[in-house]
């Protein structure tokens, strides 16, 4: 398991810094940068009134990836001990990104 840190405060999953998720799904098949790659799973809290109630922060969870060129990419599974997702504002899938991405 990968431990995240997520500066993604619009999305509806985050809290604390963290995913309420157990796994995200970070994209970007052809990446050459960071900014090539976003998280998947992101989905905007609109308004920001959504609060989890059901499930807790998770600091490590299941990471997937499908960043072919990413240097922590083990079919198709991140083996990066942490990982960053960034993209604090962000209203769309595209306006995040795994911070922590390395070219092979």
């Amino acid at each position: 398991m990968t431990k995240l840190d997520c500066t993604v405060t619009t999305c509806i999953h985050n809290a604390e810094k963290c995913c309420c998720k157990s796994g995200i799904l970070v994209e970007g098949a052809q990446a050459k940068n960071c900014c090539d790659t976003c998280c998947g799973s992101f989905e905007e809290n609109r308004g920001g009134l959504f609060k989890n109630l059901f499930k807790t922060p998770e600091s490590k969870l299941e990471v997937e990836c499908d960043v072919a060129n990413c240097l922590y990419n083990d079919d198709h599974q991140c083996r990066a001990e942490r990982i960053t997702i960034a993209g604090d504002g962000a209203m769309a899938v595209g306006q995040t990104e795994c911070a922590s991405f390395r070219e092979k």
